[in-house]
């Protein structure tokens, strides 16, 4: 994994327009080719940050849905961000966390069954302090999407 002086200015490049346009084309099939590599094991994204797979059910479709996502540890649970390379439209995988909040995860190659939570306003502001931690600058995601991005925990079941 990046050590932690590298992710500052690795997190910057990230909240570049350049990689916010770049990245929704490039990063699904680079996550797609390092599935095919390591066997399904690491998320590219893994080399940067901790990252997991997410095993949702669609909301509309009812189908089998998997994403590679950054979290970020808290305690046994994980946090994870809709920022969809802050584009201003939630991603897919949050209205499925919402309508179904029995998901799965894949983490340090074990699969884990969780709950989905949504964090409420109330504890916004001290989560958003410890998702910085983990990735200096996320909250400019939210800046740049003009919307408020949805953040979950997921407690294993």
């Amino acid at each position: 994994m990046l050590p932690r002086f590298l992710r500052r200015p690795v997190a910057w490049l990230s909240r570049t327009r350049l990689f916010r346009a770049v990245g929704p084309r490039v990063m699904p099939s680079l996550e797609r080719a390092t599935r095919l590599l390591t066997g399904g094991g690491t998320p590219l994204s893994g080399a940067l940050v901790p990252s997991l797979v997410l095993h949702t059910i669609g909301a509309r479709t009812g189908e089998p849905r998997r994403t590679e996502l950054m979290y970020c540890p808290d305690g046994a649970d994980m946090l994870v961000v809709g920022s969809n390379f802050a584009r201003d439209r939630h991603p897919a995988w949050t209205a499925n966390l919402l309508a179904h909040p029995h998901a799965a995860v894949d983490v340090q190659g074990r699969r884990v069954e969780v709950t989905a939570a949504r964090v409420g306003p109330d504890e916004r502001e001290a989560t958003w302090v410890l998702l910085e931690r983990n990735w200096p600058g996320y909250r400019g995601y939210e800046r740049a999407a003009g919307r408020p991005l949805r953040i979950f925990r997921l407690t294993p079941s």
